[in-house]
């Protein structure tokens, strides 16, 4: 049997989370696909965020979303901190000067993945109910700066720009309110960031790398803004003309057209301009090769002759264990052995690992009536992460001593031309910030991939400590790597092996393990840490 394609497994990925017991909000809560364009539902290009190619997209389309093929790659260093920021392309222009449209064609144009749109509009101050009257009678001034939450706005790119998650308000035009649900964002390598205001505030200019003024004829953007709020905003054209006349003609003349001096390019003819657009993703492409990263490599010679670390919890070698070790590590042993044999193994990994987790003192009264001092779990919730498709295997072990525990799922892949490995999909529960998560892998070689995921952890707003990295098998270099970079993580193994070769293979090691538990056949570059490919 030939090795799963990756686009099959993500199309049998999609199949199998609409039956799982991920607990998310709107069912995708936490991932990358929410930086993807959704299939075309005719609403308004503003409302959309988009983030394909122009020819031969790596997008993957199941039913319900767009995930994406071409992964991304290391935003963070050997020590495991962010070292390469997103870059930040600011848009300002008057009201329908076309600023969203020249943001999508400047998307379409740079043909890299995890590009994220981030407009203005959501960050609308939320109404009092005076404000609300006057709103309803087009009485209030929305192109004013005092009508923009600036403080939420300047937190949240910062933050966008750091590399972390954040949630973006959704604000509703035809109520004047924000919506209950917000969406998430996160793993952006550019932001573009379009609004009216993109230049009036001081924290937020420092926060831009490029800045783009989008210069449009005043009648033009006046039969723009008529169409647009009439069709898509339920307004009627005499309350338009009003609200024009009153309030966005003279807030540009007032407050946007003077900043038009604070661009570093002007872009008459919006997405017209073609010649514009081009110079501006030539500049972007280079500042983007300026920030390449090579983590694996820098893994692979640093911190490995120092001794194990105490974060490391290896389980007591018994016969018992020693003698499971024989079978899964036996290349005979056929696969029906392997699976009972690995899943005896993770069963005791997975209640070794829990042993780590707080406790308190719990007194309860037994059916004799006398008091019983025991212990109970010290926490909000436990939720596993398995890091696919290996990792995958070890979620059965969790569920079978954890009631009702939340299950994550983070693909992390690698990019064969440059080595690196690469982040294609996640999928993580609801608030995971305030959990104990443990994050599940079988085998650990370089600890990159393991990395990768500890990163996407704490991206999330998990806190490190609450992090348990468990795996079958590790390196000592996989320890090494994610304890230096990580040193506040636990680390829970059955055992460590001392070598990895030149093809990052554990050595003496398990084999392919994702392909002997599944029945597939590995490729000739298979790594200990692979999916479906290699992963370091």
């Amino acid at each position: 049997m030939s090795a799963v394609s990756r686009e099959e497994r993500l199309s049998k990925m999609e199949t199998e989370e609409r039956a799982s017991s991920v607990s998310t909000s709107g069912g995708s809560e936490g991932s990358l696909d929410r930086l993807l364009p959704t299939v075309s539902t005719g609403l308004s290009p503003r409302k959309r965020t988009t983030s394909q190619c122009k020819s031969e997209p790596p997008l993957l389309r199941t039913s319900k979303r767009t995930i994406y093929t071409a992964g991304r790659p290391p935003w963070y260093n050997e020590h495991g901190a962010q070292s390469k920021e997103a870059f930040v392309i600011g848009l300002c222009g008057g009201s329908a000067s076309g600023k969203t449209t020249v943001a999508r064609k400047i998307i379409e144009a740079l043909d890299v993945p995890w590009v994220v749109l981030l407009s203005m509009d959501s960050f609308y101050k939320v109404l009092t109910p005076d404000q609300q009257t006057l709103a309803a009678s087009n009485d209030y001034n929305f192109d004013h700066p005092d009508a923009f939450d600036f403080d939420l706005l300047t937190h949240t790119l910062h933050k966008l720009k750091q590399g972390k998650s954040v949630k973006i308000p959704v604000y509703d035009f035809t109520t004047h309110g924000r919506q209950k649900e917000w969406k998430t964002l996160y793993g952006a390598s550019v932001i573009i960031f379009e609004g009216i205001m993109s230049f009036a505030d001081k924290k937020l200019l420092q926060l831009l790398d490029m800045k783009i003024f989008v210069d449009t004829d005043s009648d033009i953007r006046l039969v723009r803004r008529l169409r647009r709020d009439i069709t898509d905003r339920g307004r009627d054209i005499d309350g338009v003309i009003k609200q024009y006349n009153k309030f966005v003609k003279p807030a540009f003349e007032q407050y946007i057209e003077p900043t038009m001096r604070l661009a570093d390019i002007v872009v008459p003819r919006g997405g017209f301009n073609m010649v514009a657009i081009d110079l501006i993703v030539q500049h972007v492409h280079s500042q983007l090769e300026e920030r390449e990263l090579s983590v694996r490599a820098a893994l692979a010679s640093a911190h490995q002759a120092h001794p194990l670390p105490q974060t490391l919890s290896v389980l007591e070698s018994t016969p018992q264990v020693m003698g499971m070790h024989t079978i899964i590590r036996n290349k005979e042993t056929s696969r029906d052995e392997f699976i009972f044999y690995s899943k005896r193994l993770m069963r005791l990994l997975i209640e070794r690992a829990l042993s780590f987790l707080p406790s308190q003192v719990h007194v309860v009264q037994t059916p004799q009536g006398e008091d019983y001092e025991g212990r109970s779990f010290h926490g909000k919730r436990i939720t596993g992460v398995s890091i696919l498709r290996a990792g995958e295997t070890m979620e059965p072990a969790l569920r079978a001593v954890c009631k009702d525990v939340r299950i994550g799922k983070i693909l992390i892949q690698t990019n064969q031309d440059t080595g690196e490995p690469e982040l294609h999909y996640l999928r993580l529960p609801k608030d995971i910030g305030e959990d104990h998560v443990i994050l599940m892998d079988c085998t650990v070689s370089t600890g990159a991939a393991a990395m990768m995921a500890v990163r996407v952890l704490l991206d999330h707003d998990v806190q490190e400590e609450k992090i348990l990295l468990v795996s079958l098998l590790m390196a000592e270099m996989g320890v090494h790597s994610v304890a230096y970079a990580f040193p506040q993580v636990k680390i829970i193994t059955t055992a460590v092996d001392k070598k990895v070769n030149n093809l990052f293979h554990i050595i003496p090691g398990i084999g392919n393990f994702g392909d002997r538990y599944f029945g597939t056949d590995a490729p000739p570059n298979w790594s200990d840490e692979e999916m479906d490919e290699p992963s370091y």
